[in-house]
């Protein structure tokens, strides 16, 4: 009888732990998602504005401007390649996290009903 209350026990303590841990993950994936809707809004505002000043080449010469030009089309740059690089840390961690709840997911059958990945 003491035997099977500490065994029960034990492993609702052991189903707690696995729950929290899946948690803690699921809460790393969201911050991870959040860096890729940032990594995407990073890289969608130079390629807008790249598209506004080829819309509006027709109102300026280039070499009139181009004082402005260089700064502006070098933070474009900047900014395109840390929005890739958010972007592409986000998708590895996200990646990294689906895998990590897939093998927590095999190896506690109590999860197989609860986590849908």
């Amino acid at each position: 009888m003491l035997q099977d209350k500490l065994s029960s026990n034990n492993e609702t303590t052991s189903n707690s732990v696995i729950f929290n841990e899946v948690q803690l993950i699921l809460a790393e994936k969201r911050t991870a998602l959040a860096s890729l809707r940032t990594g995407i809004a990073v890289f969608a505002l130079p390629m807008s504005l790249l598209g506004l000043l080829i819309t509006t080449s027709k109102y300026y010469v280039v070499s009139d401007v181009l004082a402005f030009l260089i700064p502006l089309l070098i933070l474009c740059g900047i900014l395109s390649v840390l929005g890739a690089y958010l972007i592409i840390r986000s998708l590895r961690r996200i990646a990294k996290y689906d895998r990590i709840i897939l093998h927590l997911k095999k190896s506690h059958p109590v999860l197989k009903e609860l986590v849908d990945i």
